[in-house]
C-alpha cells in the first residue's frame, strides 16, 4: 500500500483571499451562498456528519461547531490538483479572516478530483505545505476524510477504516485553538463524572487515569500515509484505542 516517501511539494500559485475562486461567505450565513449544483454534495456530507461523525461520536469535537452554526462547507469543482490547491489556499485564507465566534472549522469537499486514496494521501503533504506557506502553521491544520480511507497497517475492509470514510474526498480545516479547547473540555468532563483524569501525552495520546488509579491510554493510530507528518496533530483523523498501561 505504501508509496515511496515524497518531499512536500513547493507551493506556487496560491490565490489570495480576493482571488478565491470559491464564493466568499458572510460570517452570519456561512453556507447561505452555496451554488445550486452543490446541493447534493452538501446534503450527503451533512447527512454523514450528523448520522455518522456526530451520531456515532466518531469525533468528539464535531458536534458543537455544527449545532452552533460555526461549520462552513464548501464544494470545490476542481478537476486537477492545481485547481484544488488554489481552492484550498483560498478557503484557508477565507476561514482565517473569520473569528472563531464566526466560524470554527470548515470542510472542503472535492468530488471531482483525488478519487484514488493513495493520490489523495500524497496530496495531504501538499496541503500541509500550503498551510506553512500561507503562514498559518500552528493556527490551522488539515485533517482527512475519503470514501476509501485506509489506516496504516489495516486491511482495506477493516471496519476501523469506516471512521474516516466520507461520501466524497474531503479536507477538514481545523483551528488549533479549537482542538486544544475541546481537549480541555474532555478532560474536565471525565473528571466531573467520577474523578477521571485526562492529560495530553505528546501529540497523539491522551493519558486517562481512573478514580482507582488504573491508567488507560487513548492511542491515536496514524492514517495510511507515505510518511508520518511531524508536528501535526490530526486529532479527528485518528482512531482512538483504549489500552491498559
Amino acid at each position: 500500500m505504501h508509496k515511496p516517501v515524497r518531499q512536500p511539494a513547493a507551493i506556487v500559485g496560491c490565490r489570495t483571499l480576493g482571488e478565491n475562486r470559491m464564493n466568499p461567505t458572510s460570517a452570519d450565513h456561512l453556507n447561505a451562498d452555496a451554488l445550486a449544483e452543490d446541493a447534493p454534495y452538501l446534503a450527503a456530507t451533512t447527512r454523514w456528519l450528523e448520522r455518522a461523525v456526530i451520531g456515532l461520536n466518531l469525533c468528539p469535537f464535531a458536534r458543537a461547531p455544527h449545532v452552533q452554526g460555526k461549520l462552513r462547507l464548501r464544494v470545490s469543482h476542481a478537476r486537477d490538483t492545481d485547481a484544488l490547491l488554489d481552492d484550498l489556499c483560498g478557503e484557508l485564507q477565507s476561514l482565517n479572516a473569520l473569528t472563531p465566534d464566526q466560524c470554527e472549522t470548515g470542510l472542503l469537499i472535492h468530488p471531482f478530483v483525488l478519487g484514488d486514496f493513495l493520490d489523495y494521501n500524497d496530496f495531504l503533504d501538499v496541503a500541509d505545505a500550503a498551510v506553512q506557506t500561507l503562514g498559518l502553521e500552528g493556527e490551522w491544520q488539515v485533517a482527512s476524510f475519503h470514501p476509501r480511507y485506509q489506516f496504516a497497517d489495516s486491511a482495506p475492509d477493516d471496519v476501523g477504516n469506516l471512521s474516516n470514510r466520507s461520501p466524497y474526498p474531503t479536507l477538514h480545516l481545523l483551528r488549533e485553538t479549537s482542538i486544544e479547547r475541546a481537549m480541555e473540555t474532555m478532560s474536565e468532563a471525565l473528571h466531573a463524572i467520577g474523578g477521571w483524569g485526562c492529560e495530553v501525552r505528546e501529540s497523539n495520546c491522551l493519558r486517562i487515569v481512573s478514580p482507582a488509579g488504573a491508567r488507560l491510554y487513548a492511542i491515536a493510530v496514524p492514517p495510511q500515509r507515505s510518511q508520518v507528518r511531524q508536528g501535526t496533530r490530526q486529532v479527528c483523523s485518528f482512531r482512538w484505542n483504549l489500552v491498559m498501561r
